[in-house]
């Protein structure tokens, strides 16, 4: 019993100190993205884009699906700022309201794939059952070997149109994708000393991979999440685009741009605003994407300036 007192100390202490070396990096890695300029802008663009989702349609209480028959096509106004469609309806409100749905859409799917392809990619990284490693890991390569958007389109051909099912058809697109950054992130801390001291302390794999394992994974996962907001929110409007999701008279991105390609004769901002509505955000999150991958792992930033010709992503 004396002998086992001292490596349990050791154990604990080494346990602590690296929970301190975790909160002092989260802290170094807000620094960093403070002073990271693109990134900034991309998060001031999403808070932004956010506040108009949660406000603008509580501020803004007129109907986006009005119509009015006299007031067809028309360009910038002081009436209606952004014009109005085929219907007369004003396109600002229904930008506005569009983007309740957009981010409801790739907030859900996303969290659908981070929960699912996290939890499946890090029971396949931990387990030391090699036969189960290769069932989860072949069973995600079988949904990679989908083109992303054909695997969504082909999921929403089973379950049917709608807007749920979109949801659920672009998380099953993101499932493959966190479950192998997930695997490889816990690949790299299973065998680190603090986890075999929780191990000698009795905890379970359980808590060890939700207390000990995840935490010093987020990093990834974080960027990951960021930048794939920006691929459900395209992914989201090519759906409405082409009838899958959102159905009329409920306004979308992706849908007012369906209806407006008839129509770019008579008024070509009703194809404008949409379009910019939809890349504005893109580059918002795909900036704080960027900034926060460069602010969590700086030795990203460091690569690609050794390799000009390659990407971080390469």
């Amino acid at each position: 019993m004396t002998k086992r007192t001292p490596s349990i100390a050791k154990l604990k202490r080494s346990a602590w100190q690296q929970d301190r070396a975790g909160t002092s990096l989260w802290r170094d890695s807000y620094r960093r993205f403070r002073r990271h300029k693109l990134g900034m802008f991309g998060a001031a663009i999403v808070f932004l884009l956010l506040a108009v989702a949660i406000f603008a349609p509580l501020v803004l209480r007129a109907d986006p699906n009005a119509m009015d028959f006299q007031a067809r096509f028309l360009g910038p106004t002081t009436a209606h700022p952004l014009g109005t469609d085929n219907f007369g309806r004003d396109t600002l409100l229904r930008i506005a309201h569009g983007a309740r749905l957009s981010l409801q859409v790739s907030l859900i799917a996303v969290s659908i794939g981070a929960t699912l392809g996290t939890s499946l990619g890090m029971v396949a990284g931990y387990t030391h059952k090699r036969l189960l490693d290769e069932a989860i890991m072949r069973s995600m390569d079988v949904l990679f070997a989908f083109p992303a958007m054909l695997l969504a389109i082909a999921i929403l051909a089973i379950l049917g149109r709608g807007v749920a099912n979109a949801m659920i058809a672009l998380g099953i697109v993101y499932i493959p994708i966190f479950a192998r950054i997930a695997r490889g992130a816990v690949l790299s801390v299973r065998e680190e000393e603090f986890i075999g001291a929780a191990r000698l302390l009795g905890a379970s794999d359980a808590y060890i991979l939700a207390h000990h394992i995840l935490p010093n994974i987020l990093a990834p996962l974080i960027v990951e999440t960021t930048l794939g907001l920006s691929f459900a929110i395209l992914a989201e409007a090519a759906l409405s685009f082409f009838g899958l999701s959102t159905q009329p008279p409920d306004p979308s991105w992706g849908r007012m741009l369906s209806e407006a390609r008839g129509f770019y004769r008579q008024s070509v901002w009703m194809n404008i605003f949409p379009g910019l509505a939809i890349m504005l955000t893109v580059m918002g999150f795909n900036f704080l994407g960027d900034g926060l991958r460069d602010a969590l792992d700086p030795r990203l930033k460091n690569a690609a300036s050794r390799h000009p010709l390659r990407t971080p992503d390469a």
